[in-house]
């Protein structure tokens, strides 16, 4: 048996993976990738099968964001040339969901820049949440940064499912990214996210100059807040940013993460995110062996590939998607 069987096993037991286990995961040899692959598998047929859930973004607010975040272009320090605009109408947002529901997407996410979101914003979200949820039943989840708990209630009483605030780095790397909020800022966003009743999605960006530690931390601090679903993305490095022109990772490399992520966190929804497509390139289809769901279409301000050429990649791996009737099913029973 072979140690990255061996390691598979043990996660499947319950047991957590030691730090020197974690780093081996990122240190494999490469002409190893498939084994590790293999034994990823194994974790995650065991609690997801074949399926995998579909997920898809509407940027509902983008640009004139006052963080200095260093590898975003909506940031106040960014360059970038982007499209910037307030919250877009109740129609935009209802559109992006019939979208979501015509191409048999599981969760619609709605994502807005900037630090927070007003009290205006938030009534205008409940109120498009209410209708998409009358309409289509879909889960939802909302990305619109730092909450206050009064805020967080409302969204979990409108329907919001889900709602993501990414820890994005690790506590020691952190202002290394950014120093217009702290690293325990993000968590305390999660923690209250679980405490309203939401379900907490929490991941990372990988490539933004840290150590294989780093990353190990990072899949521990998520084991650690328990979030239900994790997205990792890889860094798409965007001209006029400060992370202008990083380009530390290959196709390898973010496999061996995808996997790392895996055995840190081997119930969990392990979500492939941006940068998959220029990160990942041929070996995309490789990482849902670890992972068990992707986005469709496009991402905040970078374009992901066809959602056609997804659905190919799905159908020739032989998985499956997780349908939205399934979807609505297991959202009635409480999973």
């Amino acid at each position: 048996m072979d140690q990255w069987i061996k390691l598979a096993n043990k996660a499947l037991e319950g047991e957590s993976i030691a730090n020197n286990e974690a780093l081996s995961i990122l240190e494999c040899p490469d002409e190893d990738i498939l084994l590790l692959m293999h034994a990823s598998f194994q974790i995650r047929k065991r609690y997801y099968g074949k399926k995998v859930k579909l997920n898809i973004i509407v940027n509902a607010k983008s640009g004139l964001c006052p963080e200095n975040c260093g590898y975003c272009s909506q940031s106040s320090i960014s360059n970038a040339p982007i499209d910037t605009y307030k919250m877009v109408d109740k129609e935009t947002l209802l559109k992006g969901a019939k979208r979501a529901n015509d191409l048999n997407v599981g969760t619609y996410c709605i994502v807005a820049s900037g630090r927070g979101p007003s009290n205006k914003e938030i009534d205008h979200v409940v109120t498009a949440v209410k209708e998409i949820k009358a309409t289509y039943g879909m889960k939802i989840c909302a990305c619109l940064g730092l909450l206050k708990p009064e805020q967080a209630l409302r969204l979990k009483e409108a329907g919001v499912d889900r709602y993501n605030h990414n820890i994005n780095t690790s506590e020691k790397n952190h202002s290394n990214i950014t120093t217009s909020h702290t690293y325990d800022d993000r968590v305390n966003t999660v923690e209250m996210v679980e405490n309203v009743g939401m379900s907490p999605c929490s991941g990372v960006i990988v490539g933004m100059k840290e150590s294989k530690q780093d990353i190990v931390d990072m899949a521990n601090s998520l084991k650690l807040l328990d979030a239900d679903s994790i997205p990792v993305n890889f860094l798409h490095a965007i001209d006029g940013t400060p992370l202008e022109g990083v380009n530390e990772l290959n196709p390898m490399y973010c496999l061996k993460v995808l996997a790392l992520f895996r055995f840190v966190n081997p119930t969990k929804e392990i979500r492939i995110s941006g940068g998959r497509e220029v990160n990942l390139r041929s070996l995309q289809p490789f990482g849902l062996y670890a992972a068990n769901a992707i986005f469709v279409g496009d991402y905040l301000t970078t374009s992901g590939q066809e959602d056609t050429e997804d659905h190919k990649m799905l159908v020739d791996l032989g998985f499956e998607v997780e349908c939205v009737e399934e979807m609505k099913a297991n959202i009635a029973a409480g999973k």
